[in-house]
């Protein structure tokens, strides 16, 4: 299972209004793991960008001068997101941009939905916390996910970010501390898991493998799921997209 977290920041709120996307930031789980596989770009856009814009992720027409065009990445980044599931938070906006940007950059270019599936978290979050603050800052605190180091908006640092946060959503485990007590500081624990790197060292991991009466049990709770949910069971919804079977 391979899933894209990503993230855009743009030159303002509205590609309809000639804005642009100036980074693009996505991080790669495989398995709901994070793979240290992501892909980050700065982007020249060709204009100049809204001032409301440059307070919101600090970054200036004169830094992007020499960086390349959207045309210039264009097919790195559709061969990365090919076939992904992709996470996004507040997916409309992302799309909408990337979706303006591949119109502008060929005749008949794809379109995002043509290549991958995507979630949005917000509506996630706004289904599971309905009636409450559901930006990333207050999932990062309703999550216990540290954001101490998020000054200003960034594309990759919102997408790991995010990437956490969506694992804690869904149950996932964001962390864990092989040979040790984790850290007493949250910010260090972050900054280990935002850089993505696996020590070549470490000792295999054991495989522990569930009894016959564990799946049974899992597989009799995702049916549960299945029915009390009018979406139904997002797990059973994967395995099936994947070709697998519950037990």
């Amino acid at each position: 299972m391979r899933q894209i977290v990503l993230d855009t920041e743009t030159t303002g709120l509205d590609p309809q209004d000639g804005h642009r996307i100036i980074e693009i930031g996505c991080v790669e789980l495989i398995d709901r793991r994070l793979t240290g596989n992501n892909f980050h770009r700065y982007i020249q856009p060709d204009r100049e960008i809204d001032a409301g814009a440059v307070d919101v992720h600090g970054i200036t027409t004169a830094f992007l001068a020499d960086k390349p065009r959207f045309a210039e990445v264009a097919e790195v980044l559709l061969r990365y997101l090919e076939g992904a599931e992709l996470i996004i938070h507040n997916a409309a906006f992302d799309v909408g941009f990337l979706d303006y940007e591949l119109s502008r950059w060929r005749d008949g270019a794809p379109r995002v939905s043509d290549l991958c599936e995507v979630t949005d978290t917000l509506a996630m979050a706004r289904r599971l916390h309905p009636g409450q603050r559901n930006s990333l800052d207050a999932l990062c605190k309703r999550y216990a996910v540290d954001n101490r180091h998020r000054d200003l908006h960034g594309a990759l640092l919102d997408a790991e970010i995010l990437a956490d946060v969506y694992l804690a959503m869904t149950g996932g485990q964001v962390a864990f501390c092989l040979g040790g007590e984790p850290s007493a500081d949250p910010a260090q624990g972050a900054e280990r898991r935002h850089r993505g790197r696996i020590d070549p060292n470490r000792p295999p991991l054991p495989i522990v493998r569930a009894e016959p009466q564990a799946l049974a049990a899992h597989a009799e709770r995702l049916r549960a799921i299945q029915e009390a949910s009018p979406e139904g069971c997002v797990w059973l919804r994967m395995m099936v997209r994947n070709g697998l079977e519950a037990e």
